[in-house]
């Protein structure tokens, strides 16, 4: 019963391209399964010329009969989600196989407005963390505190749900703008308990359901939403997400033993963006960067932000793959840096004199970091129709290569454009193809 499961993770501070990856992979497995964070997260998908958008729905939606799971490790914002659900059916996207854990807890319109407020006092003290703004930190803050939260099971439950609404607007009323809509008990419950009947046929116990499939003989394919190094533990602290962003997230975000895991897939881009606050070595604040920001249209599927640019960090990508234990890499945008003479990878940070290949997971202390370059030949040709590696130019088959050997893991996915079909495949999805059930 071990070993059947894949998971998805991004190795770098997010907007890897993971939602293109799962999407490939999708067909081959009985579900696809968030485990972590919330509307935060923006996975694009390109199917025939048409960009999906998803935020909170399992990137498998676009595939007919595959379950998308909402595990109990999501935040859900209902109004968000009941939004995305419409959106995908009015495109004709068949959404009855999308299944939200009861145990999920819930961002409440109190969340967004605390998560407003606390990132406005960070602005004025110099401390900004970089947030959405879409009330995620709050929501795991009162999961952690067992006072005021609320989770799918209370929509369902007018009692319960004043009861728990009733405990979090006596808590957070001192702490919010006086007379805000946001804590005024009756409207909050109005509205909440009217998205949970719309949402109730979907709610479920997931546990049950996800482990009855994997003993039937299926498979699932974990979906994890940020990146390992934004992950409240192990990413570059205190700048990262609310959530177990890694494969370590998994078991309890879904109440499936990681031990049911066999592949772990990690996606890296060809080079490295991050969106907010917080460190990024190898930034590239001129016309490399402008230059790679515009091609790869590096701009937040949630926020619309632009991204910060940089080469891409070897030493942080090692780190991720040791952390996720990853099989293969996914390496995304590939196309992105044809054009370029010289591409450089940063191989070690200088620090106060001395040089480390070890990553720092803290965000003032990678901070202050000087990024150590290797130099290696750019390539001119445009390689979206590449299907092969065979048919990439020695310098990007040479890049790649450069990044397997020093991250440890041999590549498995290459993104070549946007589109599904835009892919280069070493074997793994045929290892799935072939594996037995």
């Amino acid at each position: 019963m071990t070993g059947k499961c894949t998971a998805v993770v991004g190795l770098q501070w997010g907007d890897e391209g993971k939602g293109k990856i799962v999407d490939v992979l999708a067909r081959e497995h009985a579900a696809v399964v968030r485990y972590n964070g919330g509307a935060n997260a923006g996975h694009s998908v390109v199917v025939n010329g048409e960009r999906y958008a998803l935020h909170l729905v399992p990137s498998g939606i676009l595939f007919p009969g595959v379950k998308a799971v909402i595990g109990n490790g999501v935040v859900v914002d209902p109004e968000v989600l009941l939004s995305e659900i419409e959106k995908l059916e009015g495109r004709g996207v068949d959404t009855r196989d999308l299944v939200i854990s009861s145990r999920a807890h819930v961002v409440m319109p109190y969340h967004k407005l605390e998560d407003r407020t606390r990132e406005a006092a960070a602005e004025t003290d110099g401390r900004k963390i970089g947030t959405t703004g879409r009330g995620i930190g709050p929501a795991y803050a009162d999961k952690a505190q067992r006072f005021g939260a609320v989770r799918m099971c209370d929509l369902l439950d007018r009692e319960r749900l004043r009861r728990r609404v009733g405990e979090a607007c006596r808590l957070k009323s001192g702490l919010l703008p006086p007379g805000a809509e946001e804590v005024k008990v009756d409207a909050v419950i109005e509205k909440a308990a009217a998205m949970g009947e719309r949402l109730r046929h979907r709610v479920s116990d997931t546990t049950y359901l996800l482990n009855e499939i994997i003993d039937s003989g299926g498979r699932l394919l974990f979906e994890g939403a940020n990146a390992t190094l934004l992950d409240v533990d192990h990413g570059t602290y205190p700048f990262v997400t609310a959530s177990s962003a890694t494969v370590l997230g998994i078991g309890p975000g879904t109440g499936v033993s990681p031990t049911c895991v066999g592949r772990v897939l990690g996606v890296a881009k060809a080079y490295s963006t991050r969106v907010g606050s917080g460190p990024l070595p190898t930034e590239q604040s001129n016309d490399i960067g402008n230059r790679i920001r515009q091609r790869g249209r590096e701009f937040g599927t949630t926020t619309g932000r632009p991204r910060r640019v940089g080469w891409i960090d070897l030493v942080a990508l090692r780190y991720s793959v040791m952390v996720n234990r990853v099989s293969h890499l996914c390496v995304t945008l590939l196309d992105v840096l044809s054009g370029l003479d010289e591409l450089n990878l940063c191989v070690g940070y200088r620090v106060g004199g001395r040089v480390t290949d070890r990553f720092i997971p803290d965000g003032e202390e990678l901070g202050r970091v000087e990024p150590v370059y290797e130099t290696m030949p750019g390539f001119s040709e445009d390689i979206t129709t590449a299907r092969s590696m065979d048919e990439l130019p020695g310098p990007a088959r040479a890049y790649l290569d450069r990044i397997c050997a020093f991250a440890g893991a041999p590549i498995g996915l290459v993104s070549v454009g946007p589109e599904r079909s835009q892919i280069i495949s070493t074997g793994v999805v045929r290892e799935m193809e072939s594996a037995p059930a």
